[in-house]
């Protein structure tokens, strides 16, 4: 008998959790008290969304990325729902549009500007009414755009098309599941759905914990669990390998994870118990890397994963511990992560206990992690849809449109839009990019630096980068002048005089180290590290300011102790 080793090789057997420190955390967020077994949280490149909790109505909050550290108490919020929000999702082919469902038995379809929520928002672009009890889960579908799946506790399944241009929508394109004669079938009360890659496939979980395959245009069931050792709670499809995988409890209610071939549930291909607890299991997988990562409510650990197409299918790698419980998770698309740093996957926990949102980064270590890495990062889906709406529903099955996550590479849409479609969504751009201040009052910057800031993109890319990059100073430079008001009239008889240095100054000795002497930036990180550098030393200036009043009087009284003892002597 030949010899084999039990030692698997793994390139990702030293994956690890770094949390972020609490000053690139989201701190002082009133998470919601809810009891839904939802995540409560959503996040893309620019935003991230959370459930809040508030009396009377509904609301979430709606940060920009990079806005971290403590929350303002009165940060305006999205709160156009007249009840509790049980879920929101952002748009993947558009990052300022934001779906949320409530207790009120609607949808709402949320327009962000560039520049973040500055005033309460209570007004949303879509309303979709066509549920009669609660709504409890909303889902995007996967590269069909403006296509939005909701599940109430009416028993119906539907599916909308935001596209329609009347703000109040009541009709959907779809119905997927419904009560047939008054009869209220416990298969038709979802409680987590997932699409597959392309789409043309829906697996949920329902009320009786089972797994259920659809075809999600004419809701047919193609495939039911009949195993009475699993009770499925949540349940996701394993892109690239061709399974399902779910979550739930065993006859003896130990927590458990099943892998299914989709084309087949009338057994579990693979099964195991993890633990006793209660707290549901929320799964998570990355297609790019195979990687599984399974995180309970009110747990504090998050435990990782690799899937092979071979038996046994899943191996244990480690896992990320806190002592701090988690309430939901969101989680950042491929996009949006930091290739520099070798982060594969990022979470974003919602830790209700402390008021805190804490982004989890998993770092695959490396030696040169300041470079590309190309076997970490292959293509992945990206931001485009495959096709429109009625594309779909008249039969078209596409796989997601591919791009590349190293920097300065561009993929071509293998499906480009119609012109009309690109007319539409530039026009959407520059409304958007109007509902902001400009950033050129504020900060004195002219189109020949921006343009000098992206010379090193293609000449078809430096629009649409400078584009993107005004629309970024827009979003920070709008956050600080709302958190920070300034009141400039007492300057308006402002003169400049001789003491007045000059804006800038040119030294000649060889050891000079002054800053107006720094070359400019001359790609876009380096002139956001500018960016933050200056925002670090205002705040320091600030903190100065404020304790101004202690430094006087500490001053005075060294001053009024160094007389004393000067009289004493003489």
């Amino acid at each position: 008998m030949s010899w084999r080793s039990s030692f698997r090789c793994s390139k990702f057997r030293h994956v690890f959790g770094k949390p972020a420190n609490k000053e690139h955390s989201y701190d002082g967020v009133p998470i919601t008290r809810s009891v839904h077994d939802n995540h409560y949280c959503s996040a893309n490149p620019r935003f991230i969304a959370v459930v809040t909790e508030c009396a009377g109505g509904g609301s979430f909050l709606v940060l920009p990325i990079h806005h971290t550290g403590r929350v303002d108490p009165q940060h305006p919020r999205v709160c156009g729902h007249s009840g509790r929000v049980l879920d929101v999702k952002w748009n993947p082919f558009d990052d300022h549009c934001v779906a949320s469902c409530s207790e009120d038995c609607t949808v709402k379809i949320w327009d962000i500007p560039n520049c973040g929520v500055q005033q309460n928002l209570t007004r949303a672009r879509k309303t979709l009414i066509g549920h009669s009890r609660r709504v409890g889960l909303i889902e995007w579908h996967p590269t069909a755009e403006n296509l939005l799946l909701s599940s109430a506790y009416d028993y119906k399944v539907l599916l909308w098309d935001v596209s329609q241009v009347d703000a109040v929508i009541r009709y959907p394109a779809r119905v997927v599941l419904m009560p047939v004669h008054h009869r209220y079938p416990s298969e038709t009360l979802l409680i987590s759905v997932s699409f597959n890659s392309d789409g043309s496939r829906l697996a949920v979980s329902s009320k009786d914990r089972r797994v259920r395959v659809l075809d999600p245009r004419t809701g047919k069931i193609l495939q039911v669990s009949s195993s009475k050792s699993h009770r499925a709670s949540k349940v996701l499809y394993i892109g690239g390998l061709k399974m399902l995988l779910s979550t739930g409890s065993s006859p003896w209610n130990h927590r458990q994870i099943v892998l299914w071939d989709p084309d087949d549930l009338s057994e579990p291909l693979y099964e195991e118990d993890l633990d006793g607890s209660a707290g549901v299991l929320f799964p998570f997988y990355d297609p790019d890397t195979h990687m599984l990562y399974l995180a309970g409510k009110g747990d504090g650990n998050i435990r990782f994963y690799e899937l092979s197409a071979e038996k046994p299918y899943i191996h244990f790698l480690t896992e990320f511990r806190s002592l701090l419980p988690q309430k939901g998770l969101g989680v950042m698309p491929k996009r949006g992560l930091d290739v520099g740093a070798c982060e594969v996957f990022r979470f974003y926990r919602l830790i209700a206990v402390k008021d805190l949102v804490e982004p989890l980064s998993m770092i695959v270590p490396r030696k040169e992690s300041g470079i590309f890495q190309e076997d970490l990062y292959p293509m992945t889906a990206g931001n485009w849809a495959a096709m429109t709406a009625q594309e779909w529903l008249s039969g078209v099955n596409r796989d997601p449109v591919l791009m590349s996550l190293k920097p300065e590479t561009e993929v071509p849409n293998p499906y480009p839009k119609p012109p009309a479609e690109r007319g539409m969504v530039r026009q959407l751009s520059s409304l958007r990019f109007q509902m902001c201040p400009a950033v050129d009052a504020v900060t004195g910057t002219n189109q020949a630096d921006l343009d000098h800031i992206s010379i090193s993109r293609s000449p078809d890319h430096q629009s649409g980068s400078v584009c993107l990059f005004e629309a970024f100073l827009e979003e920070q430079l709008a956050y600080q002048d709302a958190k920070y008001p300034r009141d400039l009239s007492d300057l308006s008889g402002w003169q400049p005089d001789e003491t007045e240095a000059p804006l800038l100054m040119y030294c000649c000795t060889p050891h000079c180290c002054e800053p107006a002497e720094r070359p400019p930036p001359t790609t876009e990180s380096e002139l956001l590290q500018a960016f933050y550098r200056q925002q670090d030393e205002i705040r320091g200036l600030k903190e100065q300011l404020s304790q101004k009043d202690v430094r006087i009087a500490r001053l005075e009284l060294d001053l009024k102790n160094t007389r004393n003892n000067m009289r004493a002597t003489f």
